[in-house]
């Protein structure tokens, strides 16, 4: 039985006691450079960070922005700005140009880390054209027109870059800083002060930015670990990007609360991931269900050796069900679990745990957290259905955030009058508490007045042979307002038509459910953090059969 009580601590308090409890235990290693780290070096490395930005004179409240993927350094920024008050603004890896200026600009960010760049985009160069006077004025007093409060801009690496403070200086001032000043700064702080910032992917409109405090992430964090029992003898693979929640506190504040240590990879790569797993013996693995579909289906998959895993997550965006069943089969994954949340709940509101029936361990997304009520109401009224019936997954309690960042008229759209959160998601909650997930109120598809949901027809065709994945949209349509269509991945050397998709279906599920159009593709738009894109589908199906639209089309 899961005895609730919330733990009124700032992460670096949470920190603290982990290091006090397990100085010698590892805490940080990358496999692909031999990196590694006790608790009581990584919190030296904290430390150097935190006084040395306290000397470059980050204040309490300060926005700290890190645009990088999972380098070294990047968990230790995490801490080193939480024990000095201040808010550490989350940047998705894959944005250009147009989104960083809207991030800066719309957080008023004081600060910002990065690195040189991630696949087709110069971090650094983009960063330059944003803010010419980078290269031309003083380091730490930048008087920028694009972004006026704007202060300090530092490189998460050794290199050194003009108008950049680079991390081996920033630790090298640490030594200006007395303790006592040091400790003060961290007395001052409350664990409902904001500490993390994070932008929703903006799929859908502008992104906003939603803040966490203290003690929504810890707690979340904490009970995410306490589901998989982890404990200091577990090694947790974590493959996820640090920038998304699935990362920064389902990852790294579920281990640092229970002194779990942390494999992180800078990028996800399934033989990297393969390799960390065997070579590390890690008992947990972390991936949205793309990240352990490349691996499953991936021809070196059998030369890896698995036994040591025993939980982790699977999570970000709806689980296929044959998916994790050969997780729980070929990975040794017995006690993987399943989690569903939102960023504005801090994010984790169900969970499954290693107690749950097979069917809801693999079929649902587990039940409420512990502290957190969760609900499934009609969509119009936000009145709370009987079990078994379809509606909106609203949820309240001590997780959610404390407010999207100057945006009051969105908070208030986001949480109703009474506390609740609402998601934008379909669900229905059974008699025992499990809830499934059905679709996004957005995604549901009408054609011709009947209402369609696209997880449902994705489930099915999941098991069909030879698809490796699915992803089901309504396409425009002039006669029926919106048709079916699928977009599929095969798997290697399979040779499916779109006349096999039809067939299989037919005498399976409803035929207003089978899908008009298919169309067959190597991969899927995606965020940086593992979410398919479903309006980019959308979007690509109108190009790709116009003929929906034709009014003289049957």
């Amino acid at each position: 039985m899961e005895t609730f009580a919330i733990k009124d601590i700032t992460l670096g308090q949470m920190l603290d006691a982990t290091v006090a409890a397990h100085p010698d235990g590892e805490a940080l290693v990358y496999v692909d450079r031999d990196y590694r780290l006790t608790w009581r070096q990584f919190a030296e490395q904290v430390d150097g960070l935190a006084k040395g930005l306290l000397a470059l004179g980050v204040q309490r409240g300060e926005k700290v922005a890190v645009w990088a993927t999972n380098v070294p350094h990047w968990i230790a920024l995490q801490f080193a700005t939480a024990k000095i008050g201040a808010v550490l603004l989350t940047v998705n890896t894959s944005y250009k140009r147009n989104e960083l200026k809207f991030l800066l600009q719309n957080s008023e960010a004081e600060n910002i880390f990065l690195i040189d760049g991630y696949r087709d985009s110069d971090y650094i160069q983009i960063l330059y054209d944003l803010a010419p006077e980078l290269r031309s004025q003083e380091r730490g007093r930048i008087v920028s027109e694009t972004f006026p409060h704007l202060k300090r801009v530092l490189f998460l690496g050794q290199e050194k870059h003009r108008g950049m403070y680079s991390v081996p200086e920033i630790t090298g001032l640490a030594r200006t800083v007395p303790e006592p000043q040091y400790l003060a700064r961290q007395a001052s702080l409350s664990p409902d002060d904001v500490v993390n910032m994070q932008y929703t992917s903006g799929t859908t409109g502008f992104p906003k930015g939603v803040m966490l405090s203290h003690r929504s992430i810890a707690n979340n964090g904490f009970w995410i670990g306490e589901r998989q029992r982890f404990t200091e003898k577990d090694r947790l693979c974590l493959t996820v990007p640090l920038f998304h929640c699935f990362g920064c506190v389902l990852g790294v504040l579920a281990a640092v609360s229970h002194g779990t240590a942390m494999v992180v990879l800078e990028t996800f790569n399934p033989v990297q991931a393969m390799t960390s797993v065997e070579e590390e013996r890690c008992t947990a693995l972390y991936g949205v269900p793309t990240m352990f579909i490349a691996m499953l289906e991936h021809k070196l998959f059998s030369k890896f050796d698995f036994s040591s895993l025993r939980t982790g997550i699977m999570a970000g965006s709806p689980c296929p069900v044959h998916t994790m069943r050969q997780a729980i089969e070929s990975m040794y994954l017995r006690e993987i679990t399943i989690c569903y949340g939102l960023t504005e709940n801090s994010p984790v509101m169900t969970q499954t745990t290693p107690d749950d029936e097979f069917r809801y361990r693999v079929e649902s997304v587990g039940r409420p957290m512990p502290g957190i009520e969760v609900k499934v109401a009609a969509p119009e009224t936000g009145e709370e259905l009987p079990r078994g019936n379809q509606g909106e997954v609203l949820c309240r309690g001590y997780s959610l955030m404390k407010g999207y960042y100057n945006n009051p008229e969105a908070t208030a759209k986001a949480i109703d009058a009474d506390g609740w959160l609402h998601s934008g998601d379909l669900g229905v909650m059974d008699a025992n508490d499990y809830l499934s997930i059905t679709g996004r109120l957005k995604d549901m598809i009408i054609r011709g007045g009947e209402n369609i949901y696209p997880r449902e027809i994705e489930e099915f065709l999941h098991t069909m042979q030879g698809v490796a994945d699915v992803q089901v949209v309504g396409v425009q349509s002039h006669k029926y307002g919106e048709e079916v269509g699928a977009f599929i991945v095969r798997k290697a050397g399979a040779e499916i038509t779109e006349a096999d998709v039809r067939d299989y279906c037919r005498g399976q599920i409803a035929w207003h459910k089978i899908p008009k159009y298919v169309a067959f593709v190597d991969a899927y738009p995606m965020t940086a953090s593992g979410k398919v894109q479903k309006y980019k589908l959308r979007e690509e199906a109108a190009l790709l059969f116009p003929e929906a639209m034709d009014p003289a089309a049957k």
